[in-house]
């Protein structure tokens, strides 16, 4: 499972109000709520976000609520996924099991600039900077957690493992 677009920087304690202001906790829809994330911080955002593209955030990234709305919206707003030097553990958990990968690397981050083109390879758990050509490690997901993000989060691969297809 290969990521590959173009970077999308943020700063420390990027909570998930910024990701998806509470005013939107009564929306369900995946891409309703694709339509305002990170609106209230970002406003260009989902105009600038192109399907693959990644969010590369410092530290502690969304913390806050334990809303999962957040990673729905960013995971529906096209980001493939997002690397950051550490996160929340609820957001990290909800992210999980929404579908959307999450990668710790602080060398990464700091060596990522806005708009540089990523390629993520996440069983290998590697961070390609195709603008600087300099690539960096991530630890892997265990493979049950691999098997959850590649069935597009919890619900998916329970659906797929009941069915006997997982």
């Amino acid at each position: 499972m290969s990521h590959k677009g173009q970077s999308h920087k943020y700063g420390d304690n990027i909570d998930t109000d910024a990701i998806i202001a509470a005013r939107y906790l009564n929306v369900h829809d995946p891409s309703e709520l694709a339509a305002h994330c990170m609106e209230d911080i970002d406003p260009d955002f989902l105009q600038r976000v192109k399907p693959g593209d990644v969010i590369v955030a410092e530290a502690n990234f969304g913390c806050g609520s334990s809303r999962e709305h957040a990673p729905s919206a960013i995971k529906a707003s096209g980001i493939s996924c997002v690397i950051g030097k550490s996160f929340a553990r609820i957001f990290f958990r909800n992210a999980i099991n929404t579908g959307l990968p999450l990668l710790e690397c602080e060398e990464a981050v700091d060596n990522i600039k806005q708009g540089d083109m990523i390629e993520v390879d996440l069983p290998a758990g590697t961070i390609t900077n195709l603008s600087t050509a300099m690539t960096f490690r991530a630890k892997p997901y265990p493979g049950f957690m691999m098997d959850i993000i590649s069935s597009g989060g919890l619900i998916e691969y329970t659906r797929k493992k009941s069915a006997g297809t997982q």
